[in-house]
């Protein structure tokens, strides 16, 4: 086709226009278009506006047909059951869980109570044992809902229905330590090197507005053809002081019909490294660890904050152990005033029992002892003391049930715990001003409070690196070679590009670039960085006030610990001396009686059988208190657990895990070392706590030489033991050892150097701190059993000894501390009482009434 340039003249001016053929120009239908332009495009224009006035009137139409409600789909079949729809958003459903299936909730035994007492096993479970089996059982950290106090368990325990969100767990590190956003491994994760890569093939084809023809058009195309491909491979690296480093490759291969191209397709191979440091706001070492390259303000994420996170997540799993052991030392301690609450109610409806049964044989005999108001008297009293057993004997079941629940046992199985350990009697001291400061320096929350004021310090300097405008230096070299081949290379012909590498070229180092410069970025008036440093120096100031008060919160703690670890001291024993008393008086009283003295009557025989039973259960009341008083110490200064002999470590890890380690500290060997303290942010720890120190030796209660075959009686409750006291007047309180007081058969433990009460052995055994060739002072006063006590206090009985505490092995503490316990074990039974109908004879034997039998070892309505 032949083409020819044609001069267009526009307004009087001429113009180089390109056009088509000259028979292309002179057709009839061409013709007829440029005569009749103007017609034909108002032809076009009424079209276009009819059109449109019929669309706008349709639309009309159909929304009036159709109104503006939804219309329903038409269908041929249909019942119109709305069942799987209709009240189906808000059903309760039941989800597809995984079920724990364990053996003690699947198929549990009936719980104990009077009407189902259960098998006849008894499990005698020491303290240690206890402990034990509750750490072995407890991935997550039961609780008990409350302090208990003997006599009462309290409701059942509902913590872990009502939040267990909030209840600590074996998995609260590992949670902590993968959580997305907040653990230390996703703060490192931001100094990761980054690998990007992209590839892409393109093919364009696009129409150009081009009218030139003849020599210069072979140099204009109308249609652009092009085969495209680019490859990129990118490394990225953020470094600790925020330098962003990064190195790509970039590989370009393009062929075109562009007529002036040397060659017709060519390959272009780019080398970028580029490195962006900023230099005020975002930079430096400070930043980058407190709240990261990614930091915002109000979202500090740093690996230093979020290694603090970690680390009140670790105290809050010591504070769950710390707590489950102490709900089981007083879910065994009450277990044990609950057998003893028993024994008393068993004693006291014992001697009803006997005294009814006596008063029925006056009665018979005709005796005036036996009137009928002395044996309703009686009678009523049997039944009294009948009721408090059964009561008693329902808060055994209770509080075992509550310790087998904080041990992760079963709620009831073939076997009745019973504690197998004593409380102590010994007096234990502590120095105040030793125990006061290790409250401060190892308390939990304390310890928690302090990693909270280190966030805070932290952040704040987060903050302030705000205020600075943000200013980075840039720097950018390039390397770029194009040839007409990627790697290889065949030189052929004079051109340049035929036959070239774009790899050869750009390691030939002829074109390179570089570009350095920098970028600024600044707010007017900075209100909402100065916002932010404004809130976080609040935040520092509460946390800092919070610790003071908290400081004077555990003080005032530690003072109400050992204001009732003596109180309960002093009480335990003015109860003793309250339990001989009332012994003494039943006695008397119960002599008198069978003397026929007239004085004597059974309302005095009665009370005084009331008040020997108050005196039992009080007695041993506050001896458990005493004991849980001790308890509280450790618990307030924070050494429970290695009282206890439990010390926290970190788990086994899997074999990738030491694969790993090894790696780094090969790594870690073969670099410089360089001082933490020297480096930036400052050093806001020094180590780990102590759990304890290295080499410590048993710290004990009592006097090395007390041996296990050693009977320790129990002290007369006054100063002359062989001297009644005269009518009407008390017994004296026996002296207590303290400070600037002579010792006195209530002897003071001898305190070592420690602040918990127990001194330290030496290497060969004697106590650390006595003086040789001296015998150091020992625990005489124990406790007295329910079933007899002679007269004369001094008498060696069997049921008046104090054993020391069976060895237990294990308890790092308490294993070998000789502290005075009971030797009743042997004694003590628990007795089976079978219901019989009640009649008012009772017999010598008496068939209608309940009889006791101490052949059974557990205890039975």
């Amino acid at each position: 086709m032949r083409r020819r340039a044609v001069r267009v003249v526009v307004g009087g001016t001429e113009k180089l226009d390109v056009a088509t053929d000259r028979d292309a120009l002179r057709t009839p239908r061409a013709l007829a278009a440029r005569k009749n332009r103007e017609p034909l495009g108002q032809g076009l224009i009424q079209m276009r506006r009819r059109l449109h006035f019929y669309c706008v009137l349709l639309t009309c139409a159909s929304s009036v047909l159709t109104g503006c409600n939804p219309q329903q789909p038409f269908y041929l079949i249909e019942d119109g059951d709305l069942s799987h729809y209709v009240a189906t958003a808000t059903d309760l459903d039941n989800p597809d869980a995984f079920d724990s299936g364990l053996a003690e909730v699947m198929h549990p035994d009936a719980p104990r109570s009077l009407a189902n007492a259960g098998g006849e096993d008894v499990w005698k479970l020491s303290l240690e044992e206890a402990v034990s089996l509750s750490l072995a059982n407890s991935k997550v950290f039961r609780q008990l809902g409350g302090r208990i106090v003997p006599g009462n368990s309290g409701p059942s325990p509902d913590t872990l229905l009502r939040n267990p969100d909030a209840i600590p767990s074996v998995y609260m590190a590992g949670i902590q330590e993968t959580v997305p956003g907040g653990s230390t491994e996703w703060a490192l994760g931001a100094f990761d090197t980054q690998l990007g890569t992209s590839l892409f093939w393109e093919k364009n084809s696009s129409p150009r507005n081009n009218l030139i023809s003849g020599g210069l058009g072979s140099f204009f195309a109308n249609t652009f053809e092009q085969d495209l491909g680019t490859g990129q491979v990118q490394l990225t690296k953020r470094g600790a002081a925020g330098t962003l480093m990064q190195f790509s490759s970039q590989s370009r291969y393009e062929q075109n019909n562009i007529p002036s191209r040397e060659v017709v397709s060519d390959w272009q191979q780019l080398f970028d490294v580029r490195i962006e440091q900023p230099l005020l706001q975002g930079g430096g070492v400070n930043w980058n660890r407190i709240a990261g390259p990614e930091g915002q303000p109000g979202n500090f994420n740093g690996v230093m904050i979020s290694r603090i996170r970690t680390d009140i997540r670790l105290a809050d799993f010591e504070a769950g152990v710390r707590n489950m052991v102490n709900d089981v030392e007083l879910a065994y301690w009450n277990l044990y005033f609950s057998y003893r609450n028993l024994d008393a109610a068993r004693t006291g409806r014992d001697s009803a029992l006997a005294t009814w049964q006596k008063i029925y044989a006056f009665f018979s005999a005709g005796d005036a002892r036996g009137n009928a108001e002395s044996l309703a008297q009686a009678k009523e009293q049997y039944y009294l003391f009948r009721g408090l057993m059964e009561n008693a004997l329902t808060e055994v079941y209770r509080s075992e049930s509550r310790l087998r629940y904080i041990m992760g046992l079963a709620a009831t199985d073939d076997r009745l715990i019973k504690p197998l350990d004593e409380p102590t009697t010994a007096m234990v001291k502590f120095d105040w001003q030793d125990v006061h400061a290790e409250a401060l320096a190892r308390s939990v929350e304390l310890r928690q409070q302090r990693w909270r004021i280190n966030q805070r310090e932290l952040e704040l300097i987060a903050a302030k690196n705000l205020l600075l405008p943000q200013l980075n230096g840039v720097a950018r070299y390039r390397w770029e070679g194009l040839g007409d081949q990627w790697l290889s290379s065949s030189r052929s012909g004079s051109s340049t590009l035929t036959g070239s590498s774009a790899f050869e070229r750009l390691t030939d180092g002829d074109f390179q670039s570089w570009q350095m410069g920098f970028n600024f970025n600044m707010a007017i008036g900075r209100r909402r960085e100065m916002l932010t440093v404004r809130h976080h120096e609040f935040l520092l100031v509460r946390e800092r006030a919070m610790l003071e008060d908290q400081e004077l919160e555990v003080s005032h703690q530690m003072a109400d610990a050992i204001r009732e670890l003596e109180g309960f001291h002093r009480v335990t024993q003015t109860a003793y001396n309250r339990r001989i008393a009332a012994r003494q008086q039943v006695d008397a009283v119960v002599a008198r009686f069978e003397a026929g003295t007239a004085e004597a009557t059974v309302d005095l025989v009665l009370d005084a059988q009331r008040r020997l039973a108050d005196a039992d259960t009080e007695y041993y009341r506050t001896l458990v208190n005493y004991n849980t008083a001790i308890l509280n110490v450790h618990f307030r200064k924070n050494s429970l657990l290695e009282y206890n002999g439990i010390f926290l470590a970190e788990g086994p890890w899997p074999g990738k895990a030491y694969f790993d380690a090894h790696r780094l500290a090969r790594q870690r060997d073969a670099s410089v070392y360089l001082d933490y303290g020297l480096t930036q942010p400052e050093v806001i720890s020094r180590g780990p706590i102590l759990q304890g120190t290295e080499g410590e030796t048993t710290l004990e209660e009592v006097p090395s030489e007390a041996t296990p075959n050693e009977n320790h009686v129990l002290p007369p409750p006054s100063d002359t033991p062989n001297a009644a006291p005269l009518p009407g007047r008390a017994a004296p309180m026996p002296k207590t050892a303290s400070r600037g007081v002579r010792a006195s058969s209530y002897a003071a433990a001898p305190v070592g150097p420690k602040s918990d009460g127990r001194s330290k052995r030496s290497a060969n055994g004697s106590k650390a701190g006595t003086k040789p060739g001296t015998t150091p002072a020992k625990f005489d006063w124990g406790t007295v059993d329910g079933n007899a006590v002679d007269d004369n206090d001094n008498d060696a009985a069997s049921d008046d000894r104090a054993a020391p505490l069976p060895g237990a092995a294990g308890r790092s503490n308490r294993a070998s501390s000789n502290v005075l316990r009971q030797q009743s074990q042997s004694n003590r039974t628990d007795y089976r009482t079978e219901s019989r109908n009640f009649a008012d004879a009772p017999g010598p034997y008496p068939t209608s009434a309940a009889t006791a039998r101490p052949s059974s070892n557990w205890p039975r309505a």
